[in-house]
């Protein structure tokens, strides 16, 4: 089933010794770690600076502890089997996956072992491996056999449709039984209970299937360094050209795992471009919600001011559903909000553009030929466009605040959700910068830049307030020119291009694949809005979605 599988026999102690002692139990060995010089080499003149990898397979990670506690299950699976699953699974949406379950054509627990099968097919090869699960639920195919056996027990129960769905988590996300790093060493053995947004999956039957590589501290780290990397998870690679294209970041592995078809989704966090920059460069759809709209307590954070979760998905169908099941009124998140909005009404409301007004930024028009082949589509479906200049405003002061709010907010979730505070040894930003310089080959390869500018950062409270307020009015000013000039539904963007800017506007954005380039790079339409249209935004991509079907999976991938 799956190559290369080798058994390695343990010895403990001499050779006299063996008549005193039973054998060792053989230990199935999945991976091998592999010199991975000639690979960072090819890489040393890459045309983007920052993809001059300094290394590829993490220094601290080994495989074999990660994959093998499932191996017994998936190596049960046949090749043809799964073969024979693929056209019920593959690129299917969260209903038509439902409904072959509901039709006895599908379980649960097959559904599991599908896509950990595939990942065990991939991860595990060197040469297609992504680098992006770094860690299982151990327990996630016992929990699928006992939700079938419930299904079959209790047919008049109205279940959420994310029930049963295999979902992976980017690991600065707190899950229990699982450590939550950040991809940082210094939070290798971190344990603790589940985030709010992770509970709240659960309560809905999702099934959490594991965790998934970042940008180590959600890109918060090192200056100019590669995205996608941590020094826990090494090197995340896109599925579209790995090696070739950037994964975006932070939440890469949450993107490339999608995109991989290693899940039916997964979650990712976002303070300014996290989830839009990683969704686009994997063609796959991305929502940055609200600020409020989903709890941040129990995920590590940049900035309380600007962090948000969100769901990264295949389809915008299945992104409506991930986000209605996480959603939920936290009372320890001050930002946090409740909302009526249905987002399961738009799987099945009819989806259309016509009527719907959007607006297009003339540099982008003249500037990206993929952009304007879209807005053409998009005028075709019956859409208003207006073309417009988007006002020059200052972003001046923005880095102060990641800067002031980490210094501030790492410690307050160190003392709040670290359960074993006698294995996670550091307290602050300063501590975890002293932590790093111990061993800055394997911690830091790419330096701490980031973390030392915390450090120096002597913005007050007063003008960090002062720099917020100013930012977020900037913010809304460069997309309410147009929204309310024009009387739009949205703002078109490319990629995360705009995101900083709704970041500081604490507005919602979401992208879906608008293309490729003549190289094979996937590039995404991105739609922004107004404070809590999410349910708007939805409505647009999966109306442009389902007439144009743009996404193509990875070609290595299928």
């Amino acid at each position: 089933m799956l190559k290369k599988i080798f058994f390695v026999i343990v010895l403990f102690g001499p050779l006299w010794a063996c008549k005193e002692k039973a054998p060792a139990t053989p230990e199935v060995v999945l991976w091998e770690p592999y010199n991975d010089s000639s690979e960072v080499a090819d890489n040393g003149d890459h045309k983007i600076p920052r993809m001059r990898f300094k290394l590829i397979q993490s220094k601290v990670l080994d495989k074999n502890e990660v994959f093998r506690p499932l191996y017994d299950e998936v190596s049960k699976m046949s090749e043809t089997e799964y073969e024979a699953l693929k056209p019920m699974i593959l690129e299917q949406d969260i209903p038509t996956i439902q409904k072959h379950i509901t039709a006895g054509k599908l379980t649960y627990e097959k559904l599991v072992l599908f896509y950990l099968y595939r990942i065990y097919k991939y991860e595990l090869n060197n040469a297609t491996t992504l680098n992006t699960v770094i860690a299982f639920n151990e327990h996630v195919v016992d929990e699928a056999r006992k939700l079938d056996k419930l299904m079959n027990s209790d047919n008049d129960r109205v279940y959420h449709p994310i029930c049963g769905m295999p979902i992976l988590l980017k690991d600065n996300i707190d899950t229990e039984g699982m450590p939550t790093t950040a991809g940082a060493i210094a939070l290798k053995n971190n344990r603790v209970d589940d985030a709010f947004i992770v509970r709240k999956l659960k309560e809905n039957g999702a099934l959490i299937l594991g965790k998934v590589n970042l940008s180590e501290w959600a890109y918060f780290l090192c200056q100019g360094c590669p995205v996608g990397y941590s020094a826990v998870g090494g090197q995340t690679l896109n599925p579209y050209g790995r090696k070739i294209f950037e994964t975006g970041g932070s939440s890469s592995g949450s993107a490339t795992s999608v995109a991989a078809n290693y899940a039916i989704a997964a979650v990712g966090s976002e303070t300014s471009g996290s989830i839009l920059s990683p969704s686009s460069q994997n063609s796959v759809v991305g929502l940055k919600p609200t600020v409020g709209l989903l709890s941040r307590t129990g995920i590590v954070p940049i900035s309380s001011t600007l962090d948000t979760p969100g769901p990264i998905t295949k389809n915008v169908r299945d992104n409506a559903i991930l986000l209605s099941a996480m959603i939920g009124k936290d009372e320890t998140d001050p930002k946090s909000v409740a909302v009526k909005a249905k987002y399961l009404d738009l799987i099945w409301e009819e989806a259309s553009l016509k009527g719907k007004r959007l607006g297009a930024m003339r540099y982008l028009m003249a500037s990206d030929s993929i952009y304007k082949k879209a807005i053409e589509e998009l005028k075709s479906l019956g859409a208003e466009v207006v073309e417009f200049d988007p006002p020059e405003v200052s972003m001046e002061g923005f880095l102060s605040i990641l800067n002031i709010d980490m210094r501030n907010d790492l410690p307050a979730y160190l003392a709040a959700e670290v359960k074993n505070k006698e294995a996670v040894k550091i307290r602050s930003i300063a501590d975890a910068v002293t932590f790093n310089r111990a061993d800055s080959l394997i911690r830091i390869p790419y330096g701490q830049a980031l973390f030392e500018g915390i450090l120096s950062d002597t913005t007050s409270a007063g003008h960090l307030e002062f720099i917020k307020a100013t930012l977020e009015k900037n913010g809304r000013q460069f997309f309410d020119a147009a929204l309310d000039r024009y009387d739009l539904n949205a703002v078109l963007s490319i990629n995360n291009y705009h995101a900083g800017f709704a970041a500081v506007a604490k507005y919602p954005a979401l992208t879906v694949p608008m293309g490729y380039k003549t190289n094979g790079e996937p590039v995404g339409l991105t739609f922004i809005a107004k404070q809590f249209q999410e349910a708007e935004l939805l409505q647009l991509g999966r109306a442009f979605e389902d007439a144009t079907k743009i996404r193509k999976m990875p070609l290595e991938y299928r």
